[in-house]
């Protein structure tokens, strides 16, 4: 990795770490983080999947440490980031890592939350309990991300960052 993406990423993890219980969208009654999607999904246009996990990673071991997180953001927020680096560096198009950030997240991430709320956290929930949150939460983030995207062509250092 070179300094520049390095540096990037880092930037990333910052922004997420910083502002993922700041910013919310009010849905009913509850609240959806976006943030945590978004990044990912920038994470992995920019800099691949192996970057998007890490970071993924990273942010949910800082905000654990912060006590602004959940042992939960582990599982869909690293699948999620990392199924979006994957589909999008076989497709390069950016709807297929959204596509990927809402699978891995929403799908597969809700569901691998289950063993750990159940036994880890003693939660007493059913087994699809956490896909309609997650699934809503992604789908909020993939929508900003969405227009970041669209906004970032106005930005030759990001626009050089993805065409490589």
């Amino acid at each position: 990795m070179n300094t520049k993406k390095l540096v990037f990423s880092s930037l990333l993890i910052g922004i997420a770490t910083i502002t993922g219980h700041l910013i919310y969208i009010p849905i009913g009654v509850s609240k959806i983080f976006p943030v945590q999607h978004t990044i990912n999904i920038l994470s992995a246009i920019w800099l691949g999947p192996w970057a998007a996990l890490s970071n993924a990673f990273i942010i949910s071991l800082l905000r654990n440490f912060l006590g602004t997180g959940s042992l939960l953001a582990f599982p869909g927020s690293m699948i999620g980031a990392f199924l979006a680096g994957i589909f999008y560096k076989t497709s390069k198009k950016k709807h297929m890592a959204i596509l990927g950030e809402i699978f891995g997240t929403g799908i597969l991430g809700g569901l691998l939350s289950f063993p750990i709320a159940k036994f880890i956290l003693g939660a007493n929930c059913s087994a699809f309990f956490f896909i309609v949150p997650f699934l809503t939460s992604s789908i909020g983030g993939s929508m900003i991300a969405s227009l970041l995207l669209s906004a970032s062509t106005k930005f030759p250092i990001l626009k050089e960052e993805r065409s490589k």
